[in-house]
């Protein structure tokens, strides 16, 4: 059973045509994280919430956009997303 630590860690898993793709081929998939989480805590957030056993962890920081409308400016959120791989025999069930 997860914690709620790991439900902070782990927002929500992302699902495009891409990611899946990739699940099934190479056995990774794709979440995203918090932007104060590092990959330790990734690891374990992921292996407590889905009870499998990671090989590696890889993230990628996206700096939110500066968008101008009129005479205002705006910036997006920035946001984290991890890729994990699984070692072999393990499978996330995400839809």
């Amino acid at each position: 059973m997860a914690n709620a630590a790991s439900y902070g860690v782990v927002k929500r898993p992302l699902l495009t045509e891409k990611n899946m793709h990739r699940a099934e081929v190479r056995n990774e998939y794709t979440f995203e994280v918090a932007l104060s989480a590092n990959k330790v805590q990734i690891r374990t957030a992921i292996e407590d919430i889905y009870d499998v056993k990671l090989l590696r962890v890889n993230t990628s920081v996206k700096t939110g956009l500066v968008r101008r409308f009129g005479w205002n400016w705006s910036k997006d959120s920035n946001s984290k997303k991890a890729i994990v791989k699984l070692a072999e025999g393990y499978k996330i069930d995400l839809l």
